[in-house]
Parts: structure tokens; C-alpha cells; sequence
């Protein structure tokens, strides 16, 4: 996983918190709903990318 996919994971993540924050205090819902699912999609994305990175250290592991 690059660093850029690294960094915009987080970023996402980030922003999904604020919005769910500004939900929580602005008494909005639907703003809270969408920072939640915000921070979830990045750290689903987070996973599948160590998924693929376990998989080639696994692959690099045997090819030697």
C-alpha cells in the first residue's frame, strides 16, 4: 500500500469524526449517520489494503 492510500484512508477517516462530531452537537442525525459511515468505509479500505500487503509479504516469504 502506497503512502498516498495511506493518507487519504486517514484523511477520510478524519472527516467522517468531524462530521459525526458536528452531528452530535448540532442535535443532526443524518450528519452523525454519514461521519459514522464515513470512518467505517476508510477503515474497511484500511483492512483490505493490509490484507494485500500480508498476502505479498506471505508470497515474498516463499519465493525465497
Amino acid at each position: 500500500m502506497s503512502a498516498m492510500d495511506k493518507m487519504k484512508n486517514k484523511a477520510q477517516q478524519l472527516k467522517g469524526a468531524a462530521k459525526e462530531r458536528i452531528g452530535d452537537r448540532t442535535d443532526n442525525e443524518q450528519k452523525r449517520a454519514e461521519g459514522a459511515m464515513e470512518q467505517s468505509q476508510a477503515k474497511a479500505k484500511q483492512a483490505g489494503q493490509n490484507v494485500k500487503e500480508a498476502g505479498r509479504d506471505v508470497t515474498q516469504t516463499f519465493d525465497r
